[in-house]
């Protein structure tokens, strides 16, 4: 099941990049596996999915425990100061920075681990107060600057949640701002790379809007118990 939903999936990932003009392989998907048994993670790594996102540092650390080898583990949740020596010991992306305060903490746990740590800085495209994440273009490009500077932080791109809703219109918008935020930050001397956007209900359009880090859990492992976890 979870094997034949990887291949459906990216047999449509390849469809969409062929309509919009974009390569596949600009694509990487990450399985979001919270929730989930190892089991069915190990199931979907023999389906060839070697990317994995966890929103809670301690099921990260839990199942990056137990499976490892070969696999590359994503943190997409929202990261306190007190749990980020779990994500820097056991992820090599973090998606959700959005503090000068949450990067100076990783960068003392990378520098104790003797690592570079992959990061994305959390932007809020919807507004909404739900969410974290930094509104502002000014404050993406400050964080920006100031992480640039941190010797064992690598920024390789920005993340956003697109609103549940059914409105594309609304969805569409929250990915062309990320995609925009990303061109601006660049213009001043970045290279960014990574638009982390798009889930099993709307990576669609993201990729339609240039996304390059797909998070998606449902569409590969069916639904989940949303009495244990009600994020994707």
């Amino acid at each position: 099941m979870i094997r034949e939903n990887i291949n459906r999936l990216g047999l449509e990932v390849e469809e969409i990049c062929r309509k919009c003009g974009r390569n596949p392989s600009e694509i990487r998907l990450i399985a979001v596996s919270k929730t989930y048994p190892l089991s069915d993670i190990k199931e979907a790594w023999g389906g060839g999915t070697l990317d994995f996102g966890e929103n809670k540092v301690q099921e990260l650390r839990d199942k990056a425990e137990e499976f490892s080898k070969g696999v590359i583990w994503h943190f997409i949740g929202h990261l306190q100061r007190k749990n980020a020596k779990y994500a820097v010991k056991y992820a090599e992306f973090i998606h959700s920075v959005d503090s000068v305060k949450l990067a100076d903490e990783i960068q003392k746990r990378a520098e104790s681990e003797n690592k570079t740590q992959k990061i994305l800085l959390e932007v809020n495209t919807s507004g909404e107060e739900s969410k974290f994440g930094l509104e502002r273009i000014e404050d993406v490009t400050a964080l920006s600057e100031y992480v640039n500077e941190l010797p064992n932080i690598k920024l390789v791109g920005l993340m956003t949640m697109a609103p549940y809703t059914d409105d594309e219109s609304i969805v569409r918008n929250c990915f062309i701002k990320l995609r925009e935020i990303k061109e601006k930050v660049n213009s001043k001397g970045f290279d960014l790379t990574e638009l982390s956007m798009g889930m099993t209900n709307d990576y669609k359009i993201a990729i339609e809007e240039g996304a390059t880090m797909l998070r998606v859990g449902t569409a590969i492992f069916g639904e989940r118990n949303y009495s244990i976890s009600q994020d994707e």
